[in-house]
């Protein structure tokens, strides 16, 4: 039978913990004066009171750690709970959303999506901003701990190929998960306050500095402006490139920098293969940019240059309506979606490595039929890579591929046409958050889709954020038998 109690007790410390964030939007309020802050009070005393008596509940099943299957559980289980909690003051602050537009919000957020219902966000009180900016950073550093302690121990997509990554995680998840967690946080938040005082530094007001670095580092893409940058100053375009870029790198290589070894940064093969890609993708749509819609000069560097950064590491910012630069521009653009970053960063979708290692793969079977009696074997960063991680990568393209696939046509049969359906599918399942088209693309957003699409899209954006195999493991026969 399996014991739930550890499960829940860790769920209701962080439901709890939640709560406690919620009095900042709440100080926020109070500070503009726009009488909006009693709907923090209320919310938080709900998420706070039933956290702490989640927890209290479940606290005399707490043992020394977590088995892989109570590991599963809590890993999926969490990222449900938390947007149920975040979604009160949506519910029930100025935007007045129903639980549906409220919970797809809230879970947008969490996941760092950066899909959004909301219209009219210049409007919006600053404390609902503000709690925009505060989920989407949690969840940023959320999805690293993940990443980096219980996606390798749970052999998620090939994730165990960095269990070696500077931490050992086996059998010590949670008391290792602090340790990490504690790192990474000084790392996190210095990037935060950086950005924030780089983006002060090109004319945004403080406040805007400030939920734009949140959503920044945490590769969110949740903006305080309908047009999202396209309405802050153009030298903000560039600071939020820098830092798009170093959030989509792995942080743990932060950790080592901070430890005085900066050569397992230079030296780690996805990073320079994140930054090939970048820059030949750069390359390639400021070209055409220059040829089909500015002409040479500053502006189309700058937009091609901020859009494809955007895209490929799902933060989902935009500075201009790239629906309008043609077909082989949005073409290109659907594509870049489902690269993403690297693994152990706040970046999403497939991941640079495992492109990498699916090349490898390639490579060496196409080695093999050319040389059927010659012994080949995959490496990756000069270490011969296991069956156990080829498979499970593998595993994760075709779950990712198909995923997208039974999404598309679960939003087709809701109503919604084909180009809509695709995009907002692959921007679900990536975190990207834009997808394509007149309603859902970087001009529009997703307040116009039925609720039936609503909750197909938050479901997939749980998935996609997860890496699609730990959610899939939970709902088979097997693991609930075991």
């Amino acid at each position: 039978m399996l014991d739930l109690r550890p499960v829940g007790y860790v769920i209701g410390l962080m439901v709890a913990a939640l709560g406690v964030t919620m009095l900042a939007p709440l100080v926020a309020d109070l500070t503009t004066g726009n009488g909006h802050w009693p709907v923090f009070v209320e919310a938080a005393f709900i998420t706070v009171l039933t956290g702490a008596l989640m927890a209290l509940a479940c606290a005399n099943g707490v043992g020394s750690g977590l088995t892989i299957r109570q590991t599963f559980l809590l890993t999926t289980l969490v990222w449900l709970a938390l947007p149920v909690f975040g979604a009160i003051p949506f519910m029930l602050g100025a935007t007045n959303l129903g639980f549906t537009d409220a919970f797809f919000e809230a879970m947008s957020g969490l996941t760092t999506t950066g899909a959004t219902v909301l219209g009219g966000l210049e409007a919006l009180p600053e404390g609902l901003k503000l709690w925009r900016g505060i989920l989407q950073w949690l969840g940023g550093i959320g999805i690293i701990v993940v990443a980096m302690v219980f996606l390798p121990e749970l052999k998620v997509g090939g994730m165990q190929i960095f269990r070696s990554e500077g931490f050992d995680t086996m059998g010590k998840i949670l008391p290792r998960a602090t340790e990490i967690a504690s790192r990474i946080s000084v790392i996190y938040v210095a990037l935060t306050l950086a950005c924030a005082l780089a983006y002060a530094a090109t004319g945004m007001d403080s406040f805007d500095a400030l939920t734009h670095a949140m959503t920044t580092v945490a590769t969110g893409g949740m903006a305080n402006y309908d047009a999202s940058f396209a309405a802050l100053p153009p030298g903000s375009h560039y600071v939020a490139v820098i830092f798009m870029i170093l959030a989509a790198l792995p942080f743990v290589r932060y950790v080592q920098l901070l430890a005085g070894s900066a050569k397992p940064l230079w030296r780690d093969s996805q990073v320079r293969g994140f930054f090939l890609v970048l820059f030949a993708l750069v390359l390639l749509m400021t070209l055409w940019t220059w040829r089909s819609v500015h002409g040479p000069g500053e502006t189309g560097f700058r937009e091609a240059l901020f859009n494809v950064t955007s895209i490929l590491t799902g933060t989902g910012y935009a500075n201009a309506n790239y629906m309008l630069w043609g077909p082989f521009a949005v073409t290109m653009f659907f594509f870049i979606g489902l690269i993403g970053g690297c693994a152990g960063s706040t970046a999403c979708s497939i991941k640079i490595f495992r492109y990498q290692l699916l090349f490898a793969s390639i490579k060496v079977q196409i080695r093999r039929l050319h040389s059927p009696s010659g012994v080949f074997t995959p490496r990756y960063e000069g270490r011969s890579v296991s069956e156990d991680v080829l498979n499970s990568v593998m595993a994760f393209f075709v779950a990712f591929i198909v995923s997208i696939g039974v999404t598309s046509v679960a939003l087709g049969l809701t109503g919604l046409d084909f180009t809509t359906s695709l995009s907002g599918a692959a921007a679900a399942l990536g975190n990207i958050g834009p997808g394509l088209g007149q309603e859902i693309g970087p001009a529009g957003n997703y307040q116009g889709l039925n609720d039936t699409a609503k909750w197909i899209l938050a479901m997939a954006m749980l998935v996609g954020r997860l890496e699609i195999m730990a959610v899939l493991t939970i709902i088979t026969w097997q693991f609930w038998r075991a």
